[in-house]
């Protein structure tokens, strides 16, 4: 369940879109949110029809480790 990680500043990737590149959320409106892609710019994902994947370490985790 990552909408609960998506905030401005987080890094994901489009599960459909491997090209598109890292994207770096810009804006989070309800289930709609903004990423700005390192290939294809600024795209608006409907999060409740396109899961998006975390980039980065587990945001749930303490930060120190498995």
């Amino acid at each position: 369940m990552i909408e609960a990680f998506l905030e401005p500043g987080v890094l994901v990737r489009h599960p459909g879109k491997p090209d598109w590149g890292i994207g770096q959320v810009q804006s989070v409106d309800n289930r709609r949110v903004t990423v700005n892609f390192e290939e294809a710019g600024k795209v608006t994902i409907d999060i409740s029809v396109i899961e998006l994947d975390y980039v980065g370490p587990d945001p749930r985790g303490d930060g120190q480790g498995a």
